[in-house]
């Protein structure tokens, strides 16, 4: 997928769903609302959903103070529910929950199952193929992936990944919601954790490992990542900014799909899990917040 043609947003005939009000499903929500799109965000536990309004107002401070969303438009409406139906008139359906197959195969059957029958389906997973998400679901032909980097408001470019029975009139749906997000997409086959991810998610787990086995620590880490190789910000306050139980689960299915021991999780990484030192979200992973 080349650059894509930029759209006009047009409020009054989309409505976009967000399945997921975690980090990325709220930085997807916040990107779209200030497209001046109307959001509809979906999560099963209202306390998440209180949590994701505030953070969602932030990055839509942020990001108008980046000048990273159209000035001229005010934000769209959100809505922030546990109800699927509140979705049922949705134009687009972005699925950003927890990267477990069985999760993502709920969420978006439910939503599939709600929705209009031509609603595209997009997945942000992060590495489990989309023609594996796709056996799971009664319409394989309307699910494509879309990996939208973090933070999204801030980064134009998206990751889009086609499965084999994804339909030409979803990829042309694609076309479009990215067009008036005013983002760029760029196409690659479809195999677990893609592009980005087999390459982002070694380094940040050799990095964490560096860590555990007192090397470095972790402002040593990132500050020669960024000194001598270029990192902008560092792969371990990347990590913190992804959140260390959603890299886990990434890498996780990494390794279950492909066998490769540099995606198996690093003790540090598990035991920081396992102490509620999430990252940012949490106020304390590598870093204190």
């Amino acid at each position: 997928m080349s650059e894509v043609t930029r759209v006009s947003p047009n409020s009054t005939d989309t409505l976009v769903a967000v399945l997921g009000a975690g980090v990325m499903g709220t930085g997807i929500a916040a990107t779209v609302a200030g497209h001046g799109i109307p959001v509809v965000v979906l999560d099963s536990d209202p306390g998440v959903l209180d949590q994701a309004a505030e953070r969602i107002d932030r990055q839509l401070r942020h990001a108008r103070l980046m000048g990273a969303l159209p000035a001229e438009l005010p934000p769209g409406p959100i809505t922030m529910t546990t109800r699927y139906d509140a979705a049922s008139a949705a134009t687009t359906v972005v699925e950003a929950v927890t990267e477990q197959l069985e999760s993502k195969t709920k969420a978006l059957n439910s939503a599939a199952t709600t929705v209009g029958p031509a609603t595209p389906l997009i997945s942000n997973t992060s590495g489990i193929p989309i023609d594996e998400l796709a056996t799971g679901l009664l319409q394989p032909e309307r699910l494509v992936g879309t990996h939208f980097m973090n933070p999204p408001y801030l980064i134009e470019q998206v990751e889009v990944i086609r499965g084999r029975r994804t339909s030409p009139a979803t990829m042309a749906s694609l076309h479009d919601f990215l067009g008036r997000l005013n983002r760029r997409g760029v196409l690659v086959r479809d195999s677990p954790g893609f592009v980005t991810s087999r390459l982002l998610h070694a380094m940040l787990n050799d990095a964490a490992s560096i860590v555990g086995e007192g090397i470095a620590d972790a402002e040593t880490v990132d500050g020669l990542m960024q000194g001598c190789l270029g990192h902008r910000t560092g792969p371990l306050r990347t990590a913190d900014l992804i959140g260390l139980d959603n890299l886990v689960d990434s890498l996780d299915a990494l390794y279950e799909r492909t066998g490769e021991l540099r995606y198996r999780p690093c003790p540090q990484l598990r035991s920081m899990v396992r102490k509620g030192n999430l990252g940012r979200k949490a106020g304390k992973g590598f870093y204190e917040y």
